[in-house]
């Protein structure tokens, strides 16, 4: 039986390859993002690879917190249910802080916290009201430890939505739920919002990461580092390297 999965973020990077990753598994498909015109590709390009699956599409800017609770009750009227909804879409925006550059902060951290938290109640409230679901965040091995310079703000993000999916889990292990939380922090793969970055140690190209994180996500573990080598045993280390030696690496 097809299961159905909305993906925010879905026109580009990450989310665009888990699209492609589901999409080959057989699963119907809800994708939002800014940009509808590369949805629309995305869809014609799928569909004529996979015609037996149902791609619906919608316009959402997760910042407007309103759009995102409509967007997702219209794609659970439409569908009838939802079973996973990945938390994706983000931005990398970042600078040293004191350096004159808050607004570039202050956005990084209201869509990657904020816009994040949105998503995940307006999750959440179709998932109580199935009782079922698996909600999966995308968090970041930068999560680990707090990061310098460009990172700092969106390495402190991503630690927060990483926060909020295990004090989820908690509440839902406590209530005996079904619904599932999945965190998933990347290492570095190579999409448009790093494409810049020269030099990046253990860095795959986007098919590498994002089969990997489909495979993860599908394990049904509560936290995965993807892909998981190098990653799972650099996150090991680095929550546990003192301060001096970060900053000697970093």
């Amino acid at each position: 039986m097809s299961r159905t999965i909305l993906i925010t973020g879905a026109s580009s990077g990450l989310g665009e390859g888990m699209a492609r990753e589901f999409a080959a598994r057989g699963d119907n498909l809800a994708l939002c993002a800014r940009r509808t015109d590369r949805l629309e590709s995305l869809r014609d390009d799928l569909l004529a690879r996979h015609p037996d699956i149902t791609i619906s599409l919608r316009a959402l800017d997760v910042d407007n917190h309103d759009q995102v609770f409509d967007v997702f009750r219209e794609f659970q009227e439409e569908f009838g249910t939802i079973d996973r909804i990945v938390v994706n879409a983000g931005i990398g925006k970042g600078q040293p802080l004191g350096t004159g550059k808050f607004r570039a902060n202050r956005q990084t951290a209201e869509t990657n916290f904020v816009s994040a938290l949105a998503q995940m109640e307006a999750a959440m409230e179709i998932f109580r009201t199935q009782n079922h679901g698996h909600l999966v965040t995308v968090s970041s091995v930068t999560a680990v430890r707090g990061m310098p310079g460009n990172v700092t703000t969106y390495a402190a993000t991503k630690v927060g939505l990483a926060a909020l999916s295990e004090g989820l889990r908690v509440e839902l292990a406590k209530a005996k739920s079904p619904i599932r939380v999945t965190t998933l922090y990347p290492g570095y793969i190579r999409t448009e919002i790093n494409e810049k970055v020269k030099n990046t140690p253990f860095i795959v190209d986007a098919r590498t990461g994002c089969k990997a994180m489909v495979k993860a996500i599908e394990s049904g573990k509560q936290e995965c580092f993807v892909p998981s080598w190098p990653w799972t045993p650099i996150g090991f280390v680095m929550r546990r390297l003192p301060v001096s030696i970060l900053a000697r690496i970093f």
